[in-house]
C-alpha cells in the first residue's frame, strides 16, 4: 500500500486506487470514505515466494471486484461501530 504521499508526520495524506486511479482524500486525519486494503505474504509453493504485494481498492471498485467471483463473499453485520 505504497501508492500514498506522506505528511510531515509520515501520516498518508492520500490514498490512490490501485485500479481506477481516484484520489481519496484525508481531511483533519480522517479519509473521507473508506477503502478495501489488501496485503498478501506469498510463501512456499507459489511462484510469488518471498514477496509481498499489497494494494487498495476504492469501495466501487471493490464490489465490481468480487461482483465476479463464484463464491460469494462472506457477508456479517457488526452491531458496534467505533
Amino acid at each position: 500500500m505504497r501508492n500514498y504521499e506522506r505528511d510531515s508526520y509520515g501520516e498518508p495524506r492520500k490514498v490512490t486506487c490501485n485500479q481506477c486511479g481516484r484520489v481519496i482524500v484525508k481531511q483533519n486525519g480522517i479519509l473521507r470514505e473508506d477503502v478495501c486494503c489488501i496485503q498478501k505474504k506469498w510463501g512456499y509453493f507459489s511462484k510469488k515466494d518471498g514477496e509481498i504485494h499489497s494494494f487498495v481498492l476504492c469501495e466501487a471498485c471493490y464490489d465490481r471486484f468480487i461482483k465476479g467471483f463464484q463464491v460469494p463473499v462472506t457477508i456479517e453485520t457488526e452491531t458496534e461501530l467505533m
